[in-house]
């Protein structure tokens, strides 16, 4: 197979992890005397990483800009992060096919890696409750690095610490971060319309594949490798 290295993003596109967010979001904000917003709105604001999604939430929208105080910000981060870690990811789920179909890839083959936006601090739990640790040959969170996914640097590090080249990768996601870093780096992108993508069809950042639910990609995957 000429892709041997298969890069995946984590909430949006493995696991559904919007209502433990939103519950840490909304205790940040109860904590400091402002008003809770509902899961919908919270889910537009998630896969920038946990600052901005704060950031959003002090402000009330998507559009972050220069008027917050930085203690300000440092101080509700502090508390998003003890709400969140005190919620232990009790309402976080796989999607559909997500855990069945890693297996799959990985018993054809694939190496696989993960390259999420998440505070690498509450992405072991997670991979072990869903008992996916042992899948994953690289994990890079949102702070293991200097830069972040749209930046193509994470996608490069998990390639570089695997011997892979970019054109042997696939970046897999939910997002416009995902598929931004992955084009960025190179490498074929195949994105995820079920995810959080800020009300921006996947397909609007033209990856090189679209699909409506994770059976469809792995499928997409295997056949492609079986054709080489």
């Amino acid at each position: 197979m000429d892709k041997q290295l298969l890069i995946f993003d984590f909430d949006g596109t493995l696991i559904d992890s919007v209502p433990d967010l939103a519950d840490a979001t909304n205790l940040m904000l109860e904590q400091l005397g402002r008003s809770p917003f509902p899961l919908d709105i919270i889910k537009g604001w998630i896969g920038n990483g946990a600052r901005v999604l704060v950031e959003r939430a002090l402000l009330g929208r998507v559009i972050v800009d220069d008027g917050l105080d930085n203690d300000t910000v440092e101080e509700a981060l502090r508390i998003f992060f003890a709400a969140y870690g005190a919620l232990d990811c009790q309402k976080t789920t796989a999607y559909p096919d997500v855990s069945d179909g890693l297996h799959q890839l990985k018993n054809a083959g694939y190496t696989l890696a993960l390259v999420t936006n998440k505070p690498i601090r509450f992405v072991p739990k997670i991979l072990d409750h869903m008992g996916w640790t042992p899948l994953f040959s690289e994990v890079i969170g949102g702070d293991s690095l200097p830069t972040k996914k749209p930046d193509p640097a994470p996608l490069l590090y998990v390639c570089e610490a695997l011997n892979v080249t970019p054109a042997q990768a696939i970046m897999i996601g939910d997002s416009r971060n995902d598929i931004l870093a992955g084009q960025n780096a190179n490498m074929d992108t195949l994105g995820l319309s079920y995810g959080y993508n800020y009300g921006q069809d996947i397909r609007e950042l033209n990856p090189t594949a679209a699909f409506d639910d994770f059976a469809a990609l792995v499928e997409y995957v295997l056949k492609k490798a079986d054709d080489k």
